[in-house]
């Protein structure tokens, strides 16, 4: 080979919040789950002494080396680096507590081979507003840094949209989940949270507001039964679709420039059908229903009417958060 291959680093999964946020139950989730636990040897180190234990039989399954630390005092460099040598993990998993404050755990010196991957911060939905009245600096810090934030134990009162919007504001690029009680889970994404006016006569999707409008149908296509939207896009053929009817919709980039393809939903033209490759406006009624092009429940659009357009500054769409 003429260049080097990159040194492999060890990647480290950092999942963090207060006692008895869920934690340790996601943690044996993740190491159930085969398509993120497939036999690497893991280092599992564990920050506080919760209701929930590890099983050993899972542990042994999971090929997991559990190391418990009582106190913060007792993380240290020399500890990180013996367990390095000793275990030679092949990725790490740090159930960390709040409490002891992130941003003393960043201080503490990792082996040189060890990398951050991904940092998840648990919230328990019941207990959030009084952390954020009594604690909210602490209660910020892991929010603020994490690449995924989930709420459990949520329920019809617990206040998703204020609760997004707060992480949000601490955080733009996160991904929040809600986790319900009754095993379902969303992203907490209500109307006022979307950037056009879902209260308009006519709903305006900006060009660079596609993805998202296209994604929110496909995950709430009631929330536009009996809407009207006014969008620019294209029309795909496909075959085998019902009559009077095309794909109207757009060529998105989902990871990277090599990975393009289209997306876009069923359309029922009102007199002929447009032409393939021109760009347009489509002024169309909103039906939630069976869609045949995406063999599930998604937004069927009947078209209003439709208009000439120049094509969009950026040509595709991208899923930016």
């Amino acid at each position: 080979m003429s260049q080097q291959a990159e040194e492999y680093k060890t990647p480290i999964y950092l999942v963090t919040g207060f006692l008895e946020s869920g934690k340790t139950s996601l943690i044996k989730n993740m190491l159930e789950d085969e398509d993120f636990s497939a036999g690497e040897r893991t280092l599992l180190i564990v920050c506080e002494e919760g209701e929930e234990e590890y099983d050993a039989k899972l542990l042994r399954k999971a090929n997991t080396v559990l190391q418990e630390v009582e106190s913060f005092e007792d993380l240290t460099p020399n500890l990180l680096n013996s367990l390095n040598q000793r275990i030679l993990p092949e990725r790490v998993i740090i159930e960390y507590n709040s409490m002891w404050g992130i941003e003393n755990l960043f201080r503490v010196k990792k082996p040189d081979d060890w990398e951050l991957a991904q940092m998840v911060a648990l919230i328990d939905a019941t207990t959030f507003e009084n952390y954020m009245v009594n604690m909210r600096q602490l209660m910020s810090e892991a929010p603020k840094l994490a690449d995924l934030v989930i709420f459990n134990r949520c329920d019809e009162n617990t206040r998703k949209s204020p609760y997004r919007r707060l992480i949000k504001a601490m955080n733009n690029t996160c991904t929040i989940i809600f986790e319900n009680k009754d095993g379902t889970s969303d992203d907490g994404v209500g109307e006022e949270d979307l950037p056009y006016d879902m209260k308009a006569d006519v709903i305006e999707i900006k060009d660079e507001d596609f993805g998202t409008w296209y994604l929110d149908c496909m995950e709430h296509p009631n929330r536009y039964d009996g809407r009207t939207v006014r969008v620019k896009g294209q029309c795909f053929n496909m075959q085998n679709l019902p009559k009077k009817t095309f794909v109207f919709g757009r060529y998105a980039m989902t990871c990277c420039a090599a990975d393009v393809g289209g997306i876009g939903f069923l359309c029922r033209y009102a007199d002929k059908r447009p032409k393939t490759d021109t760009w347009f406006y489509l002024t169309a009624k909103v039906e939630s229903g069976f869609s045949v092009i995406h063999n599930r429940d998604a937004v069927i659009l009947l078209e209003i009417k439709s208009e000439p357009a120049e094509k969009p500054e950026e040509e595709l769409v991208q899923f930016n958060p």
